[in-house]
């Protein structure tokens, strides 16, 4: 689909550095020898890397500003429609991308289908289409009050939920013992799980998608307040002292409720909007404010306009390089580990070489990000 409406570059630009930098901490070239800051905190805390995905969804909700105007001459029934078209077709891309590439090769040499009953449910573009579907609910039926009161109500209500209904006996805060994991073993079972973290646990799981949804509210009402006031120096103050402010609640908040990215705790969320803002509150400056838009900005804007094509790209491109297996010195590997055993892991530094593979796998999604903004196609759901 070829965009014709307008866009808001310093939005752009935002997105494209969030998703650039979220293929970069996906796509280590190893992962055991990865610099600090590219990695996950392994449970409380919080690196760079665990405030990737939650700007993400601010740059959601903050483009569902402007998506909510064109909402106001649109019947109720063709709104609703696009907003559950949109989530089902974001859901349904994210279970396909984890099933991807659908079939796997058994010890007697033949192919067979990786069964449905072995495949993870939820994941990154779920949570994405569930947070921005209950969003864009909320906000399309309700008042802006009521919203807010609703997104206070999720957080404080979530924490109240891991404190009194986690496994008896157990850490509510800990990744088996807490009430979000009960809920999906429950729904989703094993089977249908993540099991990145050498057990059963789906840090995109089900009960941890409420909080996300806040996550989605704040961008949007920050897109709002931006749209009307942000392009002068005391509406980008004010968007400063927010981040600030809602850093500082979470930081007191996390001596009771820590900072968690795998339990996506009510703290976790408002420092991650806090951050975001900050960052918002320097594109917005720079782009329309200082109004450098110079080749810098170029690399971002590309990204940017077409944020999920990229990551979706990334996502699938990666599992191709690990599925394929060639022959490699000895023995046979997948293609990505043989590349990167062949070129970047001889280098002295363990960790910078860990990098550059990331960063030229960045420049491969980068490529085909180009050839789409070159000929102006900008895909949507």
């Amino acid at each position: 689909m070829t965009a014709t409406s307008q866009r808001s570059l310093a939005l752009d630009i935002f997105r494209g550095m969030t998703v650039c930098f979220m293929i970069i901490v996906n796509t280590p070239g190893s992962e055991t020898f990865a610099y600090a800051p590219l990695k996950h905190a392994a449970w409380h805390g919080f690196t760079p890397t665990d405030l990737v995905f939650p700007s993400f969804l601010f740059a959601v909700g903050n483009a569902m500003s402007f998506a909510m105007k064109k909402f106001e001459t649109m019947s109720q029934g063709a709104v609703l429609w696009k907003i559950l078209r949109r989530t089902l077709l974001i859901f349904f891309l994210g279970y396909l991308m984890y099933w991807f590439p659908f079939v796997r090769q058994q010890s007697d040499g033949h192919w067979s289908l990786i069964p449905i009953a072995q495949t993870r449910i939820m994941g990154v573009l779920e949570r994405i289409a569930l947070a921005y579907g209950i969003a864009s609910l909320l906000i399309y039926y309700l008042s802006k009050r009521t919203v807010l009161t609703i997104a206070v109500v999720i957080l404080l209500g979530y924490w109240i939920v891991l404190l009194f209904a986690g496994v008896t006996g157990a850490d509510p805060f800990s990744m088996t013992g807490n009430a979000g994991y009960r809920l999906d073993l429950w729904i989703l079972g094993e089977n249908h799980m993540y099991h990145g973290e050498g057990k059963a646990f789906d840090p995109e799981g089900l009960l941890s998608t409420l909080p996300a949804v806040v996550n989605v509210i704040c961008g949007y009402y920050a897109g709002v307040y931006i749209s009307r006031k942000g392009k002068e120096y005391e509406g980008l103050t004010k968007l400063l002292l927010w981040g600030c402010g809602l850093i500082f609640i979470a930081l007191v908040w996390n001596m009771v409720f820590p900072i968690n990215k795998k339990l996506w705790t009510s703290s976790y969320v408002l420092f991650a909007a806090g951050c975001t803002l900050l960052l918002l509150f320097i594109c917005y400056l720079l782009l329309d404010v200082k109004k450098a838009r110079g080749a810098w900005a170029w690399p971002w804007l590309v990204f940017g306009s077409n944020a999920i094509t990229a990551y979706m790209f990334s996502e699938l491109f990666s599992s191709l390089l690990s599925w394929i297996q060639v022959p490699c010195g000895d023995q046979h590997a997948s293609l990505r580990r043989c590349l990167y055993a062949h070129t970047f892991q001889h280098l002295p530094d363990a960790a910078f070489a860990s990098l550059l593979y990331s960063l030229s796998f960045v420049a491969v999604c980068f490529v085909v990000n180009v050839i789409l903004y070159q000929r102006k196609i900008f895909l949507k759901v």
